[in-house]
């Protein structure tokens, strides 16, 4: 896997945003023009979201043209790259890069060093399964401006069209399903300690030395450890949101928790932090029910934390089927199990059974 290098820099169903003017820049950011923005979408076979996101970042045309939009592919197979490749005879200021690294925090790391100058302030950082309102990287130019922080995350609306999506968008954007996470459905604006990656300051990106290439997921938090730590501050606006399109089946869902529970297993392993309470619950649960089933032949009170969980399961289910006025409702008491078994299983087999990570190298000139 290949690192990529960045040169020093100086400091420096979809919800709409707020009423902007998505064809000027607000006027709290006027110091900042276009040409000095960069924005980047790491993409790894993504031909059945990557026109509909591009599309949703460029509209109206306006004062969006004036941006860098970069996609960092890390070798699709399924024809996103072709889609690509004829959106960029629409749009002049789409560029498309091979990512070698495949993976995501790779692919940020390497259109930072290949495509911003030393002109670029501002890099926006995009997710292919997301949609963005009208106005969305001038927002968070706003932002960065009026609140002087190093990063702007924002809130996630969930959103699904098909049955198990619409019930694991229901589920997803409670407590129960994010554990209180303050980006997940959010509508407080407030300094927090992570969020969803939009915006950065593109000194401060460099200053800590980009994300780790080594990571696969859970980078953003990776990332926000060492950005808190070294002084920077992140901002959750309430100014704009973005909707986030679930995972449409019980196994890619499952995949998807799974590999976060690793990620932030590894994350922790890395830093040798003590995880949080949030963070604990769902291991806790997974070892709970583990051991209940194992102790069931000796004793039926071993089944008492199983039957509970299965109530709560039931109770979510049937809550959102009235929640959302459907049958497909049903489907959100076996999403929460994905979210929860997943992501504690995968935490788990990470930290038993993984190998301990060395620190990333900083990145440096190229």
């Amino acid at each position: 896997m290949t690192a990529a290098t960045v040169s020093p820099g100086r400091t420096g169903t979809e919800r709409a945003a707020p009423a902007l003017d998505p064809a000027a820049p607000p006027a709290e950011y006027s110091a900042v023009n276009p040409t000095e923005i960069l924005v980047v979408l790491p993409a790894l076979n993504e031909a059945a979201h990557i026109e509909t996101c591009i599309r949703s970042l460029m509209r109206p045309r306006g004062w969006v043209s004036g941006c860098r939009v970069v996609i960092a592919d890390g070798g699709s197979a399924d024809g996103t790259q072709e889609i690509v490749s004829r959106l960029m005879g629409e749009f002049a200021n789409l560029r498309l890069i091979e990512n070698r690294g495949r993976l995501q925090s790779a692919g940020v790391n390497l259109a930072v060093a290949r495509c911003a100058g030393s002109s670029h302030r501002v890099l926006v950082r995009c997710d292919v399964h997301a949609i963005y309102p009208p106005g969305y990287i001038g927002a968070l130019a706003q932002e960065l401006a009026r609140v002087g922080a190093a990063s702007v995350v924002t809130a996630m609306d969930a959103t699904g069209g098909c049955g198990f999506q619409r019930a694991a968008a229901w589920i997803v954007d409670t407590p129960l399903g994010s554990g209180g996470s303050a980006h997940r459905g959010g509508r407080k604006a407030q300094f927090v300690d992570h969020g969803h990656h939009a915006a950065f300051d593109l000194g401060w990106f460099r200053r800590v030395g980009g994300y780790d290439p080594t990571i696969s997921h859970n980078e953003d938090a990776e990332f926000d450890l060492r950005l808190t730590r070294a002084g920077g501050r992140i901002w959750l606006t309430d100014r704009t949101r973005i909707a986030y399109a679930m995972r449409p089946t019980f196994g890619a869902l499952w995949r998807q928790y799974w590999n976060y529970g690793r990620g932030r297993a590894n994350t922790l392993s890395k830093h040798r932090i003590v995880p949080r309470l949030r963070q604990i619950v769902p291991v806790l649960n997974t070892w709970l029910l583990a051991l209940s089933l194992a102790a069931a032949p000796l004793t039926p009170l071993a089944l008492v934390w199983p039957t509970l969980y299965l109530t709560v399961l039931a109770g979510t289910s049937v809550a959102a089927a009235i929640g959302l006025r459907s049958i497909d409702g049903l489907w959100a008491g076996p999403a929460l199990a994905a979210i929860h078994l997943a992501w504690g299983l995968g935490f788990m087999q990470r930290i038993l059974g993984g190998r301990r990570l060395a620190p990333a190298p900083r990145l440096h000139a190229g």
